[in-house]
């Protein structure tokens, strides 16, 4: 019971933050590149980890991973505001890097693929 608690407070984190991310920060670049990709929040409800995917190469996820980092402090104080918990965990953004590695899969396996045809028959 209590892990289902754990799960759903999880999935309301990731809609808010996402809202937030869309409608309330000020940079334009977050708006188009980042998205929330899923939230690990412990069994205790003090933390929260919020995986975001980020569109771009290394210089872009580094910099839209700052402005988060700066920006913590008040994303945490609207999630405070918007779920009702009797204290709001504490927030560290992470990286999600499932989208590059599943390119990557399927990159593989076509080269596998192709390599496949040419030798096989």
């Amino acid at each position: 019971m209590a892990r289902q608690r754990v799960l759903r407070i999880g999935e309301e984190i990731k809609r808010e933050v996402s809202e937030i991310l869309s409608s309330e920060l000020k940079d334009p670049g977050l708006k188009k590149m980042t998205s929330v990709t899923d939230v690990d929040v412990s069994r205790d409800l003090g933390y929260a980890k919020i995986y975001v995917s980020i569109y771009g190469d290394a210089a872009d996820q580094d910099r839209i991973l700052k402005i988060l980092e700066k920006a913590k402090g008040f994303i945490r104080s609207e999630i405070g505001k918007r779920v009702r918990l009797r204290h709001t965990p504490e927030i560290e953004f992470r990286l999600d890097r499932s989208m590059e590695y599943g390119a990557h899969i399927e990159q593989v396996l076509k080269e596998l693929d192709t390599g496949d045809e040419s030798g096989e028959d």
